[in-house]
């Protein structure tokens, strides 16, 4: 859980925001980094601390960085004892640091080591427990300064990154899922999570007032759906992807890629893409649709 410490930065002048985020070894610093630079953070690991006020300045001339954090640890060992100094500088100038102190009980950390089969950058004579209590030496110049400590001990990387979105969000991210219509004859869709074969139904194709139409033209889907079978087969699969996509963003899926596959990914992929995202899209995620056979054929039409 995190923890809130009274300290205060200044008053802020300058509206950057600045977050460090500093810790233990193995207690989730990479996964919070990268977890900022998905929520629109520009993120830069292991900065030497002395060059982070001549970054800043270089930064602040590029309007569309307003976001900022740094990964700040003992691979900094050489300059990690001026923190005060810099931070201290970093205030008078008129930012707002927010130090987020990553921790966990040592136990969990040599365990994490251990699975990772990485070894401690201090741990120098093969004593793991003496680098993981150096560490927390050397780190304990941030002290004065944290205002947020998060123990993840008991903490999976998707519940940090939960943690971290909390905090640092303007508001929930909305799962991004993109129904797409291919062609079985061109390949099947690489890409996908979820691949529906609709080969089944009757075929349009065969239909020679329908065949050089597409499932974007109504004729052919309605002859689509004239097969009893292709409304029972949306019903099902909706009813599916209704009950998957809530457990996929609970997991911390962010992009999901629904593939409806024909045999040329003209006509019956398009009708039954098209009547998925017409029934499911809504203010719950960011849907979008393609059909990539005809988009193809577009794009080879006008070269």
């Amino acid at each position: 859980m995190a923890q809130v410490n009274d300290y205060t930065p200044g008053a802020t002048m300058n509206p950057l925001q600045l977050v460090l985020i500093s810790g233990m070894g193995g207690a989730g610093k990479t996964t919070a980094l990268h977890t900022l630079e998905d929520l629109g953070f520009y993120c830069i690991d292991n900065l030497p601390l002395v060059l982070l006020p001549e970054f800043l300045k270089l930064i602040s001339s590029h309007a569309k960085v307003r976001r900022v954090a740094v990964g700040v640890d003992i691979r900094d060992s050489i300059f990690l004892p001026q923190a005060p100094q810099v931070i201290d500088g970093l205030i008078a100038s008129g930012y707002a640091p927010e130090i987020v102190f990553l921790d966990a009980h040592d136990q969990v950390l040599k365990r994490r080591y251990k699975e990772t089969r990485r070894t401690h950058p201090l741990d120098k004579k093969g004593d793991l427990n003496a680098a993981i209590a150096h560490e927390r030496r050397m780190l304990q110049v941030l002290d004065p300064y944290i205002q947020t400590r998060v123990d993840t001990s008991e903490m999976s990387p998707h519940a940090l990154r939960d943690e971290i979105r909390s905090r640092y969000a303007f508001e929930p991210q909305n799962m991004r899922i993109t129904v797409v219509s291919f062609g079985y004859k061109y390949g099947i869709l690489l890409d996908a999570d979820l691949v529906f074969d609709v080969r089944f139904l009757k075929n349009p194709y065969f239909v020679p007032e329908l065949s050089h139409q597409t499932g974007l033209d109504k004729p052919v889907a309605d002859y689509v759906f004239s097969d009893p079978d292709a409304s029972a087969f949306l019903d099902k699969t909706c009813d599916l992807i209704r009950f998957l996509v809530p457990r996929y963003r609970a997991e911390g899926k962010r992009y999901l890629t629904i593939g409806i596959g024909c045999t040329g990914g003209q006509h019956r992929s398009v009708a039954l893409a098209e009547a998925i995202y017409n029934r499911l899209h809504d203010d719950a995620a960011d849907w979008s649709i393609h059909h990539r056979e005809i988009e193809k054929k577009q794009n080879n039409s006008r070269s």
